[in-house]
């Protein structure tokens, strides 16, 4: 089991506001532009920081977005997403260990297609499951620093 945090899933209202409050804040940054995730109704972006987790600002974009209700009575903490070797591996470990599927294996539009499943842990726990680093829509700057890093 090799596994490591990707990035921290926050709910949010708006996009644009808490982009500039994480801004104002933290310090932190844009690393992506906005992407539509159609199959949960919802808008996210990417935030970075160096040497600090990247955060993924997740916004509802209609009323049967499942994460509509949470956006509106102020949002906050939504999931931890950890990166993984093989995904089907945990998937199972994780429906062995008695934890309940919130999605199935699936495309993810915010990590260029890769595929992705959400887990609850219990406890108030959200898992997000991914087994690449992808973002979709990496800004310029963002897409230079990679390029110059490689």
């Amino acid at each position: 089991m090799n596994m490591a945090i990707d990035h921290i899933g926050v709910v949010v209202s708006r996009l644009e506001d808490g982009l500039r409050q994480r801004e104002t804040l933290f310090g932190y940054s844009q690393l992506t532009d906005a992407v539509m995730n159609a199959r949960q109704k919802v808008r996210v972006l990417f935030m970075a920081k160096e040497g600090s987790c990247t955060i993924k600002l997740i916004e509802p974009t209609e009323e049967s977005s499942p994460v509509y209700r949470f956006a509106n009575e102020g949002g906050g903490l939504h999931h931890f997403c950890f990166r993984c070797d093989n995904i089907d591996v945990e998937v199972e470990r994780y429906r062995q260990m008695g934890f309940r599927m919130l999605s199935e294996m699936q495309p993810g539009e915010a990590f260029e297609g890769e595929r992705i499943a959400f887990v609850l842990a219990g406890q108030g726990l959200n898992i997000e499951l991914i087994e690449s680093g992808n973002k979709a829509r990496l800004r310029d700057q963002a897409r230079k620093e990679t390029n110059s890093s490689t």
